[in-house]
């Protein structure tokens, strides 16, 4: 989707939405936004389904905002609570089987850089843990060894939300729930571990207790996928019902577990450091000159 694309003929403009009119008028389509300004402007994304207080929501909403570029950008995801969002932005998503996601966005990506040659055309694949470290394992484990260019984020909340609360290989040990009563017999698989292993470009784990690294987080993510290799952020999003926090604690709950096991790290291979320090280089000469004049 793209303002070109939306943009209302000459006369028609009274008989818009509200809501439409505002997207064409004061979004992200019109001109770039910042977290700060979150709440002030028409977002890519409002209206959901979701549970109260979910942490996934405030994620995925700083992830519309965080996007360098949302008119070039496909989503791709799967069944889970991540899709009841993705599917009401104003940016394209395509829903894949439970666990193709990343063969999807594979040749998705291949088939816009052959089709739109001429300009970059972001993919990214958004899921729970569910469909990415257990049923979808072996189609992101192959994109990342292939070096398919595009993000993965991974939504962890840590159990099947979706579906009634069964462990995941995400859940953490011992953890016991609905549909895990006797307790997880194992530990939370290392996706970051893999990731290194396969050769991914960057990664980072976050939790959404700062919307402003989340943001950029996601940023490095897209704009090092586009030209260097695939991309993974792993994100603590907590599901509220299924582990029981109240709804004015989820926040307490994200602040916790980052404290404890869930600290900001990030990872780049050498050519994506290089290619990102470049960036940072660029937009300082950019920022300096505006400066001056």
């Amino acid at each position: 989707m793209s303002l070109a694309t939306v943009r209302v003929s000459p006369g028609f403009e009274q008989y818009l939405p509200q809501e439409y009119y505002d997207l064409v008028k004061d979004s992200q389509f019109v001109s770039p936004r910042k977290v700060s300004e979150m709440g002030s402007f028409k977002e890519l994304i409002e209206e959901h389904p979701m549970c109260a207080g979910c942490a996934m929501t405030l994620f995925i909403r700083t992830m519309y905002v965080a996007l360098p570029s949302p008119e070039n950008t496909v989503f791709v995801g799967t069944a889970g609570c991540g899709r009841l969002v993705l599917s009401q932005g104003a940016v394209p998503f395509i829903y894949g089987n439970y666990g193709d996601t990343n063969a999807v966005a594979s040749g998705l990506k291949r088939g816009l850089g052959i089709r739109f040659a001429d300009k970059p055309k972001d993919v990214i694949v958004a899921a729970g843990d569910g469909g990415l470290a257990d049923i979808g394992f072996s189609m992101v484990m192959h994109s990342w060894f292939r070096k398919e260019k595009f993000t993965t984020v991974m939504l962890d909340n840590e159990v099947y939300g979706n579906t009634g609360g069964q462990e995941s290989g995400m859940t953490q040990k011992g953890m016991v729930l609905k549909m895990a009563p006797n307790g997880k017999k194992f530990e939370k698989m290392d996706m970051i571990g893999l990731a290194k292993t396969a050769g991914v470009a960057y990664i980072a784990r976050v939790v959404p207790t700062n919307p402003n690294r989340v943001a950029a987080t996601i940023q490095k993510a897209v704009l090092i996928a586009r030209e260097i290799g695939p991309t993974f952020v792993q994100a603590y999003t907590s599901c509220n019902i299924e582990y029981a926090i109240p709804t004015p604690k989820v926040m307490d709950d994200a602040r916790e577990v980052e404290n404890a096991r869930y600290q900001f790290t990030e990872y780049f291979s050498d050519d994506a450091k290089e290619y990102w320090d470049n960036i940072v280089v660029e937009k300082r000469k950019i920022k300096g000159s505006a400066t001056v004049e």
